[in-house]
C-alpha cells in the first residue's frame, strides 16, 4: 500500500460534480487539479484492477459513462469512491490522488494507446459482458 510521506500534500478540499462528472481536489499547497470520474475508475488502485505485481494489470474498459455514486473518508489519509458500476474496493491515499493529478495528462494518454492496441472501448456498450466465472470445484469429476 502506498504511505503518506512527509512531503505529501493533503487535500483541502474534494468536491464532486455529479453533472460533468468531475472530481476536484485543492490540496495544501495551493494546488488545484480536476479528474474525471472515469479516469479515477480506470486508475483505481485497487488490486481487483491492479493485480499484486507487474503484469498482472487488468485494463479497465467501458467507463466512460460511469459515476461517483458516494465518497467514503477513510481514516485521515484516503478516501474510497464507491461507483456506479458496483467497484468500491479502491482506496484512494492522499500521495495516490495527488500522484494521479500530476500524472494525469501522461497516464490518459498511454491508457488510450493500450486501449486501442488490445482494440478495446471506453464505451460500455461497446464492451463484452464479462465472463461468467466457473463454479467452485471441489476435485476432479469422477
Amino acid at each position: 500500500m502506498a504511505g503518506l510521506s512527509p512531503n505529501t500534500p493533503i487535500p483541502t478540499e474534494i468536491k464532486l460534480h455529479q453533472k460533468s462528472r468531475i472530481l476536484e481536489l485543492a490540496f495544501e499547497n495551493g494546488e488545484r487539479f480536476e479528474l474525471t470520474f472515469e479516469f479515477l475508475r480506470v486508475f483505481t488502485p485497487s488490486a481487483e484492477a491492479r493485480g499484486h505485481g507487474v503484469g498482472q494489470e487488468t485494463l479497465q474498459i467501458g467507463k466512460r459513462d460511469v459515476d461517483i455514486v458516494s465518497i467514503e473518508p477513510v481514516g485521515n489519509y484516503a478516501i474510497k469512491p464507491v461507483f456506479s458500476d458496483g467497484h468500491d474496493s479502491g482506496l484512494y491515499s492522499w500521495d495516490v490522488l495527488h500522484n494521479l493529478c500530476l500524472h494525469r495528462d501522461e497516464l490518459w494518454q498511454a491508457y488510450l494507446e493500450q486501449l486501442e492496441k488490445e482494440g478495446g472501448s471506453r464505451d460500455p456498450a461497446k464492451c463484452p459482458p464479462p465472463a461468467a466465472k466457473a463454479p467452485p470445484s471441489c476435485g476432479p469429476k469422477r
